[in-house]
Protein backbone atom coordinates (compact mmCIF):
# COMPACT_ATOMS: atom_id res chain seq x y z
CA UNK A 1 0.00 0.00 0.00
CA UNK A 2 0.72 3.34 -0.50
CA UNK A 3 0.73 6.46 1.79
CA UNK A 4 1.36 9.95 0.33
CA UNK A 5 3.76 8.32 -2.21
CA UNK A 6 5.79 6.33 -0.38
CA UNK A 7 5.11 2.12 -0.03
CA UNK A 8 3.87 1.23 3.76
CA UNK A 9 3.76 -2.28 4.88
CA UNK A 10 0.92 -3.51 7.05
CA UNK A 11 -0.62 -6.32 8.58
CA UNK A 12 -4.04 -6.99 7.49
CA UNK A 13 -6.64 -5.93 8.69
CA UNK A 14 -6.05 -2.50 8.65
CA UNK A 15 -8.96 -0.02 8.50
CA UNK A 16 -8.68 3.83 7.79
CA UNK A 17 -8.86 4.47 11.63
CA UNK A 18 -6.32 2.12 12.26
CA UNK A 19 -3.97 4.06 9.87
CA UNK A 20 -4.74 7.56 11.13
CA UNK A 21 -3.91 6.18 14.82
CA UNK A 22 -0.49 4.89 13.47
CA UNK A 23 0.05 8.30 11.91
CA UNK A 24 0.58 12.09 13.62
CA UNK A 25 -2.96 13.17 12.22
CA UNK A 26 -5.87 13.39 14.45
CA UNK A 27 -9.26 12.07 13.20
CA UNK A 28 -11.11 15.42 13.24
CA UNK A 29 -8.60 17.19 11.36
CA UNK A 30 -7.84 14.57 7.95
CA UNK A 31 -9.42 13.77 4.90
CA UNK A 32 -8.98 10.05 3.53
CA UNK A 33 -8.63 9.45 0.00
CA UNK A 34 -8.44 5.95 -1.25
CA UNK A 35 -7.36 5.48 -4.68
CA UNK A 36 -8.81 8.72 -5.58
CA UNK A 37 -12.02 8.61 -3.31
CA UNK A 38 -13.05 10.86 -0.96
CA UNK A 39 -13.80 8.39 2.22
CA UNK A 40 -16.44 9.75 4.87
CA UNK A 41 -15.33 10.53 8.79
CA UNK A 42 -18.15 8.01 9.24
CA UNK A 43 -17.14 5.68 7.37
CA UNK A 44 -13.24 5.24 8.64
CA UNK A 45 -13.98 1.90 10.97
CA UNK A 46 -15.47 -0.03 8.58
CA UNK A 47 -13.24 0.88 5.64
CA UNK A 48 -10.25 -1.96 5.19
CA UNK A 49 -7.28 -0.94 3.15
CA UNK A 50 -5.95 -3.27 0.99
CA UNK A 51 -2.37 -4.03 -0.49
CA UNK A 52 -2.91 -2.12 -3.69
CA UNK A 53 -4.47 1.08 -2.66
CA UNK A 54 -3.09 4.04 -2.94
CA UNK A 55 -4.13 6.08 -0.01
CA UNK A 56 -3.73 10.03 0.78
CA UNK A 57 -4.34 11.65 3.80
CA UNK A 58 -4.32 15.35 4.24
CA UNK A 59 -3.88 16.85 7.41
CA UNK A 60 -5.87 20.72 8.21
CA UNK A 61 -4.40 22.95 9.93
CA UNK A 62 -6.03 26.08 11.87
CA UNK A 63 -5.33 29.41 11.44
CA UNK A 64 -6.31 33.12 11.17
Amino acid sequence: MKVNGERLEFIPPMTVEDLIQSSDHKPERVAVLINGKIVPRAEYSGTFLNEEDSVVLVGFVGGG
